[in-house]
Parts: structure tokens; C-alpha cells; sequence
């Protein structure tokens, strides 16, 4: 099994990450559809969705809302969510939906899953398949450089008496983040394991799949992505409609 199949699926990771909810999905859509001015009615693929946080809002907003993931569990919770949306569990590397989407979304670090840099070219060539001419494929990342310099080697959490202690560690090309979860004095080990893409290297990922940049900015903010403050890494490009 893989890292991402093992802790994906699970309770303990939807606590750690339950402060990213709809709270703070909610507003980024919200810029999202305004900056590349799509309608309701048009199709929007949500790449890695998990629990369909974000995909609630583009079908609030009334999208036609498509969703993959590797994760039953989260496949099964998204649908829940969002019962007008059609979501499947899908690996991102494989063709999905090809030439249908107004707009395709890789949001919350949904890339560098996987050990060969080619398999992440894959997942982005197979983005940018599922965009009918003229749409658009916005890519949420980690603004790599600062998030090195930033890097916290060891912290712990607690999220309603379940404790996580959690290292970090950089081995090569990835960022390791290595879980250990108590929970009821039973000890559980999980992992997260990120390729340190730079946003250059995103950019000709996105190039060479056939897609051309439109902007980049600094998360959902509107503002121009720095490299030296910017937190996160948002591109913006678009199929050519020829």
C-alpha cells in the first residue's frame, strides 16, 4: 500500500486537517469562479477532492461538479456532502473526463504524491486532457523555497484527546512528514511523503502538458505571488482553444 492510500481514508487524518473545512473552502471559490468567470451549469473537475469541501461550494454556486480520489472512504463522504455532484475513486494519473471540463482544480498541495517525477507529470498531463478548449486548470501548491526555510522538525497536536505527534524531514527530492497518533493509549504511525516541486518546475510541468499560464498569486489572496513571502503557490492557466 502506498502513504497516501493508507492515511487518506482515515478518521485520524480528517482531525488533524479539520480546520480546513468549509469555512475556508467557502471564499476560495468564491475567487476561483470570479477570476476565470465561468457560469453555473459548467463542469468543474475537483482533482484529489477529498471529502468535497470545495466541491460543496462550485455546486452551491451551481456547477456541474465532478470529483476523484483514491480514497473510497472520502469518495463515499463527498457524495454524502454533496449529493447533486458524481464522484469516483480515480488514480489522478489516469485520463478522466477527457476534453468535457470548464474548469479542472488541484487544490491544498494535490500533487507530488508519487516516488517517479514522471507519475506527476501524468497526473497534470491528465488535468489538462479533461479541459475543453478555452478552460481553465488552477493549481493550489506549497510555495516550495519558503516552506524549507519555515520547515518545523518536530511538532505535537491535540485534536479532541487524540495526540499527534508529528516530525518533518527533507530525504532528496521529498518532504517526509512522519505521524505517530495516540489515541486511547494505542499508538498509530502514519505518513505523508511531498515532492519539493518548485514552482518553476510547476510551471513546465503545466507547460508541457499543454496548457498556457495565465497568472500566479499568492494562494487564494488576489495578490502577486512573491517568491521570497508568499506561503502558497497559485497557477493559472488555461488550454488554448485551438
Amino acid at each position: 500500500m502506498t502513504w497516501y492510500r493508507d492515511w487518506f481514508g482515515t478518521p485520524y487524518y480528517a482531525m488533524l486537517y479539520g480546520h480546513r473545512d468549509g469555512s475556508e473552502a467557502r471564499p476560495w471559490v468564491g475567487t476561483i469562479i470570479d477570476r476565470t468567470g465561468i457560469r453555473p451549469g459548467s463542469c468543474v473537475l475537483d482533482v484529489a477532492c477529498g471529502r468535497g469541501r470545495h466541491a460543496l461550494w462550485f455546486a452551491q454556486a451551481g456547477m456541474q461538479v465532478e470529483g476523484i480520489d483514491i480514497s473510497p472512504e472520502n469518495i463515499a463522504e463527498a457524495q454524502a456532502l454533496v449529493p447533486q455532484g458524481r464522484f469516483h475513486v480515480h488514480d489522478m494519473r489516469e485520463p478522466f473526463a477527457i476534453e468535457r471540463c470548464d474548469l479542472v482544480v488541484s487544490l491544498f498541495t494535490s500533487l507530488g504524491y508519487f516516488t517517479e517525477p514522471e507519475d506527476d507529470q501524468r497526473a497534470v498531463n491528465a488535468c489538462v486532457q479533461a479541459l475543453r478548449p478555452g478552460g481553465w486548470f488552477v493549481v493550489d501548491f506549497m510555495n516550495t523555497p519558503r516552506m524549507l526555510e519555515q520547515l518545523v522538525p518536530e511538532e505535537e497536536v491535540r485534536r479532541n484527546g487524540v495526540v499527534f505527534h508529528i516530525r518533518r524531514v527533507v530525504r532528496g527530492r521529498f518532504v517526509f512528514k512522519m505521524i505517530d497518533v495516540t489515541d486511547k493509549g494505542c499508538t498509530h504511525h502514519f505518513e505523508e511523503r511531498v515532492e519539493a516541486i518548485v514552482p518553476e518546475e510547476l510551471e513546465r510541468m503545466v507547460t508541457r502538458a499543454g496548457a498556457s499560464i495565465v497568472d500566479r498569486t499568492d494562494g487564494p489572496r488576489p495578490t502577486p505571488f512573491d517568491p521570497v513571502l508568499s506561503d502558497r503557490f497559485v497557477l493559472w492557466a488555461r488550454r488554448p482553444l485551438q
